[in-house]
């Protein structure tokens, strides 16, 4: 097993882990930047307010790509298993 090698499964890994954690990263942000606006817009100063509708917006989108996530996660796990032979022969 070459450093090139574990380079690239490291950089495999880290591709992947971008991917599938993009949608709720990304909801995550819009949610919060659109109530970190409405809270600027009416003076509410309250820390805990965009708890919630950021804790619903990713329950929702994790039904939606949960799927796919899984998906593309298990997909990555067979290929990652099945090149065990040519990675340590």
């Amino acid at each position: 097993m070459t450093p090139q090698s574990v380079l690239t499964i490291g950089q495999g890994a880290l591709e992947m882990m971008l991917l599938v954690s993009a949608p709720l990263l990304l909801t995550a942000l819009a949610v919060g930047l659109a109530v970190s606006i409405l809270q600027a817009a009416t003076q509410i100063n309250e820390m805990t307010l965009s708890f919630i509708p950021k804790l619903l917006a990713m329950a929702a989108v994790l039904v939606v790509t949960g799927p796919w996530m899984l998906a593309t996660l298990t997909e990555y796990l067979q290929r990652t298993l099945a090149s065990i032979p040519h990675i340590v022969g």
